[in-house]
């Protein structure tokens, strides 16, 4: 029967290769503002960085990712309300508190989030946002676009996560 597979001609009258399946493509380009719908900003020629346009751009995104997080915690209270009756099975009860600890969790990264948005955007007002805050370089664009709340350039970042696997470690 295994033979009969691998007898099978596919449509070209070939025999299927054998070895590795071909990996499902990832999209590129992939951002936080094409999550809510922004289209990753592309700068002009000879634009200066952080101009106007781009700190728009990127209070457009913080924004829209704030309103979103607020939207989760809106749905949680309400789901947590609607949901803690007193169940009189006591499995049924501890599965729910489980469920109700994993949720608050995840709305507590969420606020940490929440406030590191606040703060971007804040830094937006302030004519601060897109330079690194340990060394004073431009973050970049392309960073900007996939992390809004980066507040390091890439290398001081790499320093920073090495240096704590180090004391960690």
């Amino acid at each position: 029967m295994a033979n009969d597979t691998l007898n099978q001609l596919d449509e070209q009258g070939e025999a299927p290769k054998r070895g590795r399946k071909p990996k499902a493509k990832v999209a590129q380009n992939t951002s936080t503002a094409s999550l809510f719908g922004i289209a990753p900003y592309e700068p002009k020629k000879n634009e200066e960085y952080m101009s106007e346009a781009q700190l728009e751009h990127f209070r457009k995104i913080l924004l829209a990712w704030k309103s979103e997080l607020m939207t989760e915690v809106d749905r949680t209270l309400n789901n947590m309300h609607e949901e803690s009756s007193a169940l009189p099975d006591v499995n049924d009860r501890a599965t729910q508190e489980e469920e109700f600890a994993i949720e608050l969790r995840t709305r507590d990264r969420e606020r940490r989030l929440i406030r590191k948005i606040e703060q971007s955007i804040e830094a937006i007002k302030n004519d601060d946002y897109g330079f690194c805050e340990t060394c004073g370089i431009e973050i970049g664009l392309r960073r900007l676009e996939a992390r809004p709340t980066a507040t390091l350039c890439i290398d001081c970042k790499t320093l920073a996560e090495i240096k704590e696997k180090q004391n960690k470690g």
